[in-house]
């Protein structure tokens, strides 16, 4: 399964949920796939947004809150896994896609093959944790994840794409994106 098609069954399930998004490729494709104003791409900022999810969950515990992060995000600020554990957000549902290598740089390795990000996720304190490789439970699992109190956990095991891709970036600057995720935000649940 590839990002795209991972994001592709995970984007069509959503409804109001608030996404933020790792920057790089996980931006680029989730913009490209399915543009809404309740998705903040991340430009810039790696490792930062499960960071930023955990603290628009606290703000509004009314809505869903997920975040798309890569295992190299993921990997460069393993604190947020703690923080979440610690304050236990019943909103919060993360999705980690992990391909094994920093996708948007050159598919460098990344440690994520040898070291467990659903245990770790575990021991943090998730309330549920899970992974999955296949269409088919992806599908399943973020239909019933999206059902559940959080905080939750979820490694999306994709396929590591060697061909450079052509595909565009997002196009919103960072203000407009800050302002149309603002706007989104003050909706009622």
């Amino acid at each position: 399964m590839t990002l795209s098609e991972a994001l592709k069954i995970i984007t069509d399930l959503l409804t109001h949920e608030l996404v933020v998004h790792a920057n790089g490729m996980i931006s680029r494709e989730s913009f490209t796939l399915k543009d809404r104003p309740e998705h903040f791409y991340m430009i810039g900022s790696m490792g930062l947004s499960s960071s930023i999810a955990l603290g628009v969950a606290l703000s509004r515990p009314d809505r869903k809150v997920i975040v798309f992060d890569g295992d190299g995000n993921l990997l460069m600020n393993l604190g947020s896994l703690a923080m979440v554990g610690a304050y236990q957000p019943k909103n919060f549902f993360h999705i980690v896609f992990d391909n094994g290598v920093y996708g948007s740089t050159g598919n460098q390795a990344t440690i994520s093959p040898r070291v467990s990000l659903v245990e770790i996720a575990r021991a943090a304190g998730y309330k549920a944790v899970g992974s999955v490789a296949d269409k088919e439970a992806l599908f399943a699992g973020v239909r019933d994840f999206l059902l559940c109190e959080g905080p939750l956990f979820l490694q999306v095991k994709i396929e590591v794409e060697v061909e450079e891709k052509k595909i565009g970036r997002v196009t919103p600057e960072p203000p407009e994106i800050a302002r149309r995720f603002k706007a989104a935000l003050a909706l009622p649940a």
